[in-house]
């Protein structure tokens, strides 16, 4: 009989604190997420500070939480993934020290996973994947689109070269003085609206699937602040959809792009803007009509910041025999493809 993989994931990237344990790398046991969302409402953002002591003060709770609900004890994990990096250097620095204390105390493998890797990912929990894919991460620090020819290869063909979608998401909220996280606000005012104002979008230079949001950002603050000086008001909810038509629009059209020229077979929804529902919608119709490409789109949950995408990433990684040691380090501007 084949002994079952036990997988635990510990997130600490941002402002969640989260682990998880996950059987044979698709199976979620557990997956136990303390948000801090409350505390950091009131700045209109995540103060790194704050958000390093609370992980301090919730992550022992979290892994007996997890270890409860998944009903076992730490000697029968196979090992402990845990997110080295991209994030908040601080919250980084408390998962990634309660992953080397439990590795080194029970002697458990120690595997480091790509934050970014994680949310792709995620989709595993949902559907196997096929290769050749193309995984499009939209997130609150980044927005890519990443090519897998293979299990554990990446390599990102596209990248936001200033905002990534979600902190343009973050600011346009703020100037429509919505409270943060922004994103889920907007999404929802855009359903209510019309693209009635014709912002503009950044295709960039012919052939390039990078991304840019500033000069969109910079376009609705501009709109807002000459309509005061005009004494005119924009419907906030045109102002949404506007917005929300003008980023999707090209996160749509280039990722539809990119799966022609790399011919891939399956197409990937990852990070926390994958939750916004007008973006969800239009990858559906967009390849309602391409039946030779699966689209996997990961439930809510799985789209914000988790463990059980830490711990699915983790899982691979172990196969491919990823380790660390004892010297494991935080590493704030980790690059997903030093992971090939």
């Amino acid at each position: 009989m084949i002994k079952d993989q036990w997988i635990m994931g510990i997130e600490t990237s941002c402002d969640e604190t989260a682990v998880a344990i996950i059987k044979n790398g698709r199976e979620i046991a557990a997956n136990v997420v303390a948000s801090q969302i409350e505390s950091h409402k009131r700045f209109g953002g995540v103060v790194p500070e704050i958000a390093s002591r609370h992980h301090v003060e919730q992550m022992t709770i979290v892994i007996e939480e997890a270890l409860k609900e998944a009903n076992l004890t730490l000697p029968e994990l196979d090992a402990i993934a845990v997110t080295e990096g991209p994030g908040l250097v601080g919250a980084l620095l408390i998962g990634v020290n309660a992953a080397k204390a439990l590795a080194f105390a029970h002697n458990i493998p120690l595997v480091p996973v790509h934050h970014i890797a994680g949310h792709i990912y995620a989709n595993r929990l949902v559907k196997e994947l096929t290769f050749p894919l193309l995984s499009l991460v939209v997130s609150g620090g980044h927005t890519e689109l990443v090519y897998m020819k293979e299990q554990g290869h990446f390599e990102v063909i596209g990248e936001t070269r200033d905002d990534a979608a979600g902190e343009a998401y973050d600011k346009v909220a703020r100037t429509l003085k919505l409270p943060y996280p922004g994103g889920p606000h907007i999404d929802r005012l855009a359903q209510e609206g019309s693209d009635t104002l014709n912002l503009p979008r950044a295709w960039l230079e012919e052939g390039s699937y990078d991304f840019s949001f500033s000069g969109l950002k910079s376009a609705v603050i501009n709109t807002v602040h000459n309509a005061e000086q005009r004494g005119e008001t924009i419907a906030p909810e045109d102002l949404a959809a506007s917005f929300q038509e003008s980023v999707i629009e090209v996160l749509v059209k280039k990722t539809v792009k990119a799966t022609e020229e790399y011919k891939v077979k399956q197409v990937l929804l990852a990070g926390g803007v994958a939750a916004n529902k007008g973006l969800r919608k239009a990858l559906e119709e967009a390849f309602s009509t391409k039946a030779e490409i699966d689209l996997v789109i990961p439930p809510l949950n799985l789209c914000t910041d988790n463990a059980a995408m830490i711990a699915a990433a983790g899982s691979i990684m172990f196969e491919k025999g990823i380790r660390a040691d004892l010297s494991l380090n935080a590493n704030p501007g980790l690059d997903i493809e030093l992971y090939n």
